[in-house]
């Protein structure tokens, strides 16, 4: 049986463009090259019928490395904590205050893209410390 090498985490939102672009800046991610015929991905999504006009927008690691986002309109809102989130590896390789320096920082960096922290959990020695927040549609995550 052959392995599955490659996987899309896919979030559903209120604003697909919107939440895709708060994802490239967090992780260094890009959009995706535009789709042959089309010079920007405005226009692509404006030769798409009324109905599917904004239905969907991802993102993608530019190294290829990372597995692609996707982010797809729903018209119900967020309303129970997510069942799955992603975990941004902010501190990796640093221990102690210097770890939880790190967290802090990459925290204050994301809340003027529109970031919210709800918390910062300290374990012993904080070096399982992390900091939950959510994205720009109420989405957590944490860092850590």
């Amino acid at each position: 049986m052959p392995s599955i090498k490659q996987f899309q985490v896919t979030f559903d939102c209120a604003e697909p463009e919107r939440v895709a672009r708060f994802w490239c800046e967090v992780l260094g991610y890009v959009l995706p090259p535009v789709p042959k015929g089309f010079d920007t991905w405005d226009a692509y999504h404006h030769s798409l019928p009324p109905e599917r006009q904004g239905k969907w927008f991802a993102c993608v690691d530019p190294s290829g490395v990372g597995p692609r986002l996707l982010f797809l309109r729903v018209p119900e809102g967020k309303v129970v904590k997510n069942r799955v989130h992603l975990d941004v590896r902010a501190g990796t390789g640093l221990v102690g205050d210097e770890r939880l320096a790190a967290l802090e920082a990459e925290c204050a960096r994301l809340i003027p893209l529109g970031a919210v922290h709800v918390r910062t959990l300290y374990a012993d020695g904080f070096d399982e410390s992390c900091i939950v927040m959510q994205d720009v549609e109420g989405n957590e995550f944490c860092l850590d």
